[in-house]
């Protein structure tokens, strides 16, 4: 990991220092993706055949999982595991009900009524990646809410092994989150099906779910197309962000650093601390701990592009975190909650020495479909909310029509809408005249 002190920086140097190893959108990326999202487009579930035996080395029989493989997939699983899948997926069912929006009915003024309704978005596709793993969790956080939000029909991609099965765990995941159905599709190829549409893959209306480079240009790309789908974020590649005073324990910091970095080779941590020798030994516990990791190579690609920064305070921690706006945010501080306040750009936050990101990520209820590179400036995690169109209602009597008419005439005439101001004052005319 890189070594910085943050007020040692010239401003050019501490943009350097919060860049995104893929912030941006290379041509070459943005190239490629074009070419397979029309390839898609063009040749439906053959370019998907081919595409899948070239990038994913794996030969496709059938694209849509079976009954069968369903079945069996279940039968697979570890007891433990399906356990461990039905807790977590009741955590968060939970807290995303509860955190669910609400019909709303407000007379705004006498005779004026203004009512909220909430519908859900009627085919919606969900991405699971399965690169360096397979990630049954995030099957959850689409899923549940997907489900509380009353979706008529739910769509999964997720890639395929070699042997041309999707993972059982996903599966299961899946089938109790009440995914309608699922394909063993990866990349943008996956992401190019979902949006427009093939012989096998419905066109959905609304894509989740984060992946790779590929993927987040991939669904850059169909929502900029009027006749491709909306998305739910740009959630690219994961981050994290620790920020730490001189009580932390560096076994701690390390540990919650590395459960980000062994995520890819892509994903970014940065730990800023006010503290020479916390710093200091966090460095030497990456280093042995790292080590001592499966995907250490992974990991150790990860900490080539992240930081280890000195600050002058933890005030001022939290504003160059709000400058970056991370994906997971750790405080890992004597009093957390005395910096909330002060945080403004944050996907998820986690908060003291015995929150590790890893129960986000799983099964504390909250969501871990989150705003990356950035955009937790001006996005949101996935919730139900996602998952549903608000729509307005407004019914006015005689007396709401008297009541605001004249405030809806006056505005329609300062703006020159005369067909605006007469569709009122017709009205008020028709009741004065009955009257």
């Amino acid at each position: 990991m890189n070594r910085l002190d943050w007020n040692a920086l010239d401003t050019q140097a501490q943009r350097a220092a919060l860049s995104r190893p893929a912030q941006s959108r290379a041509e070459s990326l943005r190239t490629g993706v074009e070419q397979i999202v029309a390839r898609v487009r063009a040749d439906g579930d053959l370019a998907l055949r081919e595409l899948t035996a070239k990038l994913d080395r794996c030969e496709l029989h059938a694209i849509e999982v079976t009954e069968q493989e369903w079945r069996e997939a279940e039968a697979r699983l570890a007891p433990a595991l399906k356990a461990a899948i039905e807790e977590a997926a009741s955590r968060i069912d939970a807290f995303h009900r509860a955190a669910a929006p609400q019909p709303v009915g407000l007379d705004t003024a006498s005779g004026v009524r203004v009512e909220r309704m909430l519908r859900p978005i009627g085919r919606v596709g969900l991405y699971v990646p399965a690169g360096s793993a397979p990630l049954p969790s995030t099957a959850l956080m689409l899923g549940v809410p997907a489900r509380i939000a009353g979706c008529a029909e739910v769509v999964l991609c997720s890639p395929a092994r070699p042997d041309g099965r999707c993972d059982d765990a996903v599966l299961y995941a899946a089938r109790i989150t009440g995914v309608h159905r699922v394909f063993k599709l990866g990349g943008a190829q996956a992401i190019a099906a979902m949006a427009y549409g093939t012989e096998s893959v419905p066109k959905c209306d609304k894509l989740f779910g984060p992946g790779n480079a590929w993927v987040t240009e991939a669904k850059l790309q169909v929502s900029g197309d009027p006749e491709g789908a909306a998305i739910d974020m740009p959630a690219g590649p994961s981050e994290v962000l620790v920020i730490a005073d001189e009580q932390a324990n560096p076994a701690f910091v390390a540990a919650d650093l590395l459960s980000q970095a062994e995520h890819g080779p892509d994903s970014q941590v940065i730990l800023l601390s006010p503290s020479p020798s916390l710093l200091d030994a966090v460095e030497m516990e990456v280093a042995s701990q790292c080590a001592a990791l499966p995907r250490a190579q992974i990991a150790e690609q990860a900490l080539t592009q992240s930081r280890l920064i000195a600050v002058s305070s933890l005030a001022q921690a939290v504003q160059v975190s709000n400058r970056y706006a991370p994906e997971h945010l750790i405080l890992q501080v004597s009093e957390p909650r005395a910096l909330l306040d002060a945080v403004q750009s944050a996907g998820s936050v986690f908060l003291g020495a015995w929150t590790p990101e890893s129960v986000g990520d799983y099964c504390s209820g909250s969501n871990h479909v989150l705003p990356t590179y950035g955009y937790a400036r001006s996005y949101s995690g996935v919730s139900v909310a996602s998952y549903q169109k608000q729509i307005t209602v407004q019914e006015l009597s005689p007396e709401g029509l008297r009541t605001i008419g004249p405030c809806t005439a006056t505005l329609a005439a300062a703006e020159q809408l005369e067909a605006h101001r007469r569709a009122v004052t017709l009205r008020l005319a028709a009741l004065e005249n009955a009257a």
